[in-house]
C-alpha cells in the first residue's frame, strides 16, 4: 500500500473502487398513518402497555412532606406515599387508554334527530396545580345511520378525563371524538365544572362554574339546533 493510500485510511477516507460500510444500526422510526377529519397524524405501530412507576412517586411524596417540614416516618403519614402512587395511576389512567375504541361498536339505525346525552358526571385533575376539578358533561350528536351504545359517551368521558387536562381542551377533544369516530352530521359537547385550583387556593372563590363548549357540523353551522342543544340541557333547571 502507498504512503498516500495510508494517509487516506488514517484520515478516515477509503480505498479508490471499495465501498463505504456503515456499521451505526438504522434508526427505527414508527411507522404514522394519517388521521382522516382531524388534519393529524398518528402512531400505527403495536401499542405498548406504559408501566406506572410507583416507585417514583412514593419517593417523591416523601420528599414533598419532608420540604414541607412534616415528618413521613409518623404513624399518620408512613402509608400515604403508597396511597398516593395508587391514586396517580387511576386518576391518570387515562393517558394509556385510546377513548375512540369505545366508539367503534355502532348500530344501524334510522334516526335523523339529535342524541343528547346529558349530566355525565366526571372528575379530572387541572395540569396548571395538579388539583381535582369535577362537574358534568352534555354530548349530542347527529347520527348519520349509525348510533352509538349510551354508556359509551360515557366512557370516552371517563377516558378523556383521567389524565392531567384542562376544561376547555377536554371540551374540544370529546366533541373532535364523536364528531370524527361515529362520522356524525354534526357534533355538541358542554361540560360545567367547579374547580378546586380556585376554590381552595389563590382567589379562593367556592361556588363558581366553569362552562365550556365545543360545537362542530351542524351544531355550529346551524343556530336553531344549538339553540334546541342548550335548551335541552338547562330548560329544566331551578
Amino acid at each position: 500500500m502507498s504512503i498516500n493510500a495510508r494517509r487516506s485510511l488514517a484520515s478516515g477516507g477509503r480505498l479508490k473502487g471499495t465501498e463505504s460500510v456503515s456499521t451505526t444500526p438504522p434508526i427505527e422510526r414508527p411507522m404514522m398513518i394519517d388521521r382522516p377529519g382531524c388534519g393529524c397524524r398518528e402512531d400505527a405501530s403495536p401499542a405498548t402497555t406504559f408501566v406506572v412507576d410507583q416507585e417514583k412517586i412514593r419517593m417523591a411524596v416523601r420528599d414533598i412532606l419532608i420540604a414541607v417540614g412534616e415528618d413521613p416516618d409518623r404513624e399518620g403519614l408512613l402509608e400515604t406515599p403508597d396511597r398516593v402512587a395508587r391514586m396517580y395511576t387511576e386518576i391518570f389512567s387515562g393517558l394509556h387508554q385510546d377513548a375512540r375504541v369505545h366508539l367503534t361498536k355502532t348500530f344501524t339505525v334510522k334516526h335523523d334527530e339529535m342524541v343528547l346525552q346529558k349530566d355525565i358526571e366526571f372528575s379530572s385533575m387541572c395540569e396548571h396545580h395538579l388539583l381535582p376539578f369535577m362537574g358534568k358533561v352534555h354530548i349530542a350528536y347527529l347520527p348519520s345511520g349509525k348510533v352509538v351504545g349510551l354508556s359509551k359517551l360515557a366512557r370516552i368521558v371517563e377516558v378523556v378525563s383521567h389524565k392531567p387536562q384542562v376544561q376547555e381542551r377536554m371540551t374540544e377533544e370529546l366533541a373532535d371524538l364523536v364528531m370524527n369516530e361515529l362520522d356524525a352530521r354534526g357534533a355538541a359537547v358542554i361540560v360545567e365544572a367547579g374547580h378546586t385550583c380556585m376554590s381552595i387556593r389563590g382567589v379562593r372563590k367556592t361556588g363558581s362554574t366553569c362552562v365550556t363548549s365545543a360545537m362542530r357540523g351542524m351544531f355550529q353551522s346551524n343556530p336553531p339546533l344549538r339553540n334546541e342543544m342548550h335548551s335541552l340541557v338547562f330548560s329544566r333547571r331551578a
